[in-house]
């Protein structure tokens, strides 16, 4: 059965033209179309490959063998893909959009009023981690692997609210800018926090927590019970590490662009 689970592809046509016009669409619009838009400027190969990495993160979670994995076996499986869709894909997005290409849609005030209500940092932090964690509770998390449908809005407002969480941090608009960098290290340090918690109670609930995963047939030699524990861990440690490592290489360049005003105002 771990054999066949590899070749369990997701060809739903929705998944597959979703993403060729994502990716299709920022292609040209970096590219051929880059000149109606005003005071762009050539996007950088470290640019274009981060957005296309983040592209292929979406892609890889929700058609290769990770989803069949995560929708009818594995608890860890889901978890994972909701760390690719939440924790890796959106910073790269992120990193990999230049200003102007965001500048069309704040031509409209009302679009800039909503913009900044929903990245100010209370907002965008609670938003997301709210969502995030309603729909992990057991009634929510079963009907998505019941109902294809259901599955997708979960999805989709896990991709929004993500790149809405990660936008005080990597923002590409100076329209809607970042946060100083000493607020983005506690920032990125309480985002932490819920997962957490949220692993904690995975990892030491004493049964399986979702009728799916207890009930489906077993992978690899893992239990339910210890694959669930791998699923918390999943969250707890990747979600853990992912955060740390923005926030580190944060603080360092932080630190490096105020020993370079230090030496420069000494100068």
């Amino acid at each position: 059965m771990e054999a066949q689970l590899l070749t369990e592809w997701n060809w739903n046509l929705s998944i597959w033209i979703g993403m060729t016009l994502f990716v299709g669409g920022y292609l040209l619009a970096v590219g051929p179309l880059r000149y109606r838009f005003k005071d762009a400027q050539p996007v950088t190969p470290a640019q274009m490959s981060l957005f296309l990495a983040g592209a292929l993160v979406i892609w890889l979670a929700l058609a290769s063998p990770i989803d069949a994995a995560g929708d009818e076996y594995l608890f860890s499986a889901h978890m994972f893909q909701h760390i690719l869709l939440t924790v890796v894909a959106p910073p790269l997005l992120l990193l990999g959009i230049p200003a102007w290409l965001v500048r069309p849609l704040l031509k409209n005030q009302k679009f800039t009023r909503l913009g900044r209500i929903l990245t100010a940092p209370v907002i965008a932090y609670f938003l997301f981690n709210l969502t995030f964690l309603a729909w992990h509770i057991p009634a929510f998390y079963e009907a998505t692997l019941q109902n294809e449908n259901i599955h997708v809005i979960e999805h989709l407002s896990f991709m929004v609210t993500a790149v809405i969480t990660w936008w005080p941090v990597l923002s590409p608009s100076p329209e809607l800018p970042r946060i100083a960098p000493s607020s983005q290290i506690l920032y990125l340090f309480l985002q932490g926090v819920p997962a957490t918690v949220l692993s904690a109670l995975i990892i030491f609930t004493p049964t399986p927590i979702y009728p799916t995963y207890a009930e489906a047939p077993r992978l690899f030699g893992l239990t339910a019970y210890l694959d669930q524990q791998l699923a918390g861990l999943v969250m707890g440690m990747v979600d853990g590490m992912i955060y740390l490592g923005v926030l580190t290489a944060i603080f360092f360049n932080w630190q490096s662009q105020e020993e370079k005003a230090g030496q420069k105002q000494a100068a």
